[in-house]
């Protein structure tokens, strides 16, 4: 374990509840559950923490029971906190579904276009002959800086001409 929830003792090795304690956290949910705000629900449970310290607690799953600790809170109001938690977070535009890419389009189809000029230097000769390979970028039109552009233009299609 690395850390005893909120309200939770360990006597002999074994968690019990502070009665008096775990009533906060019964009035905590109930306050969240009525409408109250975080801050606003802790303040009336008269628990001192944080914005995230309390939405922590109402999150932490120990209240409703397991193996180790006794419940508190019975699993249909921790569902209905889970749900109202996320419902408020939907409301003020804080859950972010994440983009999806654009695919990137590559050039497949490869051409080499008929070999004109010789020269004497390897390098000379490289680049040109490296100049001459025509892709499906040019036969639709698609610049080389489009078809490696990744700000989510549509490249499936073609250009006309």
């Amino acid at each position: 374990m690395s850390h005893t929830p909120f309200e939770y003792r360990i006597k002999n090795g074994k968690a019990i509840v502070d009665k008096e304690e775990a009533e906060k956290i019964r009035v905590l949910f109930q306050a969240y559950l009525a409408g109250d705000a975080l801050a606003t629900a802790a303040k009336e449970a008269a628990i001192h923490a944080f914005h995230s310290g309390i939405r922590h607690i109402l999150q932490t799953t120990h209240y409703i029971g397991d193996d180790y600790y006794p419940a508190i809170i019975d699993a249909d109001t921790f569902t209905a906190a889970q749900k109202e938690i996320t419902s408020r977070a939907k409301k003020l535009g804080r859950i972010r579904e994440p983009k999806k890419a654009s695919p990137v389009l590559y050039p497949t189809t490869f051409s080499l276009a008929e070999k004109t000029q010789t020269y004497t230097d390897p390098f000379q000769q490289a680049e040109y002959a490296y100049s001459l390979i025509e892709s499906e970028e040019s036969i639709y039109g698609i610049t080389d800086a489009e078809c490696h552009d990744h700000s989510g233009t549509n490249l499936s299609t073609p250009k006309p001409y």
